[in-house]
């Protein structure tokens, strides 16, 4: 029977993706030879201390939960907006833990970051070098996916894809992305001259996958997870086609969770900390990541209360520039 809902927040990991109805027909796609979900273990970035922790302390908000979902079940991006600070692209990791998606597939974009960049890396002056001391070289031996051309290979369960930060790209990226996500599918033009089957590295890991007469066509489509802080406006066409999750800056309430979940039940020194964040943020742009690090370093560095106070004030500047009325 099909499950909803399929992610439900809970942190506790599980194989209710097996369980996912077939796509809407216009999203269904037929790639292979189908290939197993990766281990965690095969990319050594996705159990670094830093992602396992924030899969681990996501708390996700019903409505995070009902978008995840939603873009789930009808394989399309989920665009996830919000101030810094609120928790973007943890949840990419998180959603992949809970349902054993494997490693996450990061792609950090910068406003010189292109398509290509994200689908495949090709490096013609080793294949020339190699060719000059070996004769006849395999394309496929300098040439290895990216993070996208990774999560489109045909997997048996969807591959997560964090997109992060699209909105510093430049003009043209965004729709450009949108059409290899609408077709599921992509050529790589060096495999397709050499023609034949090809073994090609995948991103994060030295496994080789197989690629056949250079086209790659996903199977199940991939949870893509596309980040904006809101630097930008994105065309209506692209919007169409994502579903989009706006966060917002956490109360009180969902703040002690975050705070319990990372470091303990808060004390309280914890509360007048989530209090004074709280106070603050409503003339200054403030991250969750600040409040976490005073409430640790100020009870870590056993300071009294007056220096307390300081180092919080200090560790707690507004973002976007907004004067610290506390200041002495």
């Amino acid at each position: 029977m099909p499950e909803w809902p399929v992610y439900t927040g809970a942190n506790e990991p599980h194989d209710g993706i097996d369980r996912l109805p077939a796509p809407p027909p216009w999203r269904a796609f037929d790639g292979g030879p189908t290939l197993p979900t990766p281990d965690d273990a095969d990319d050594e970035a996705a159990v670094s201390p830093d992602r396992v922790h924030r899969a681990h302390t996501y708390r996700a908000t019903p409505e995070s939960i009902q978008l995840v979902n939603a873009a789930l079940y009808l394989r399309r991006p989920l665009l996830v907006t919000g101030p810094p600070g609120t928790g973007k692209s943890s949840l990419a990791y998180a959603v992949a833990r809970e349902l054993r998606l494997g490693p996450v597939l990061r792609w950090n974009i910068t406003s010189r970051a292109t398509l290509a960049d994200g689908l495949y890396q090709y490096d013609p002056l080793s294949r020339l070098y190699a060719a000059r001391e070996a004769g006849d070289v395999d394309v496929a031996d300098h040439l290895r996916l990216g993070p996208l051309g990774t999560a489109l290979l045909p997997h048996e369960r969807p591959r997560a894809l964090l997109v992060d930060e699209i909105d510093k790209s430049d003009l043209d990226l965004p729709n450009d992305l949108l059409n290899i996500l609408e077709e599921g599918q992509y050529e790589i033009p060096e495999l397709v001259r050499a023609g034949g089957a090809a073994q090609v590295r995948a991103d994060g890991t030295d496994r080789r996958v197989p690629v056949a007469r250079g086209r790659v066509r996903c199977r199940a489509f991939p949870f893509v997870v596309l980040t904006s802080n809101g630097e930008r406006e994105f065309p209506p066409a692209f919007l169409r086609r994502c579903v989009t999750l706006r966060l917002h800056r956490p109360d009180e309430a969902q703040l002690a969770e975050i705070v319990r979940a990372h470091l303990g039940e808060p004390d309280d020194r914890a509360r007048q900390l989530i209090s004074r964040f709280l106070s603050r943020a409503t003339s200054g742009e403030l991250a969750t990541d600040q409040l976490l690090n005073a409430i640790y370093l100020t009870g870590a560095a056993g300071l009294d209360a007056a220096d307390r106070d300081e180092l919080a004030r200090r560790l707690m500047p507004a973002l976007d520039g907004t004067p610290d009325p506390d200041a002495r």
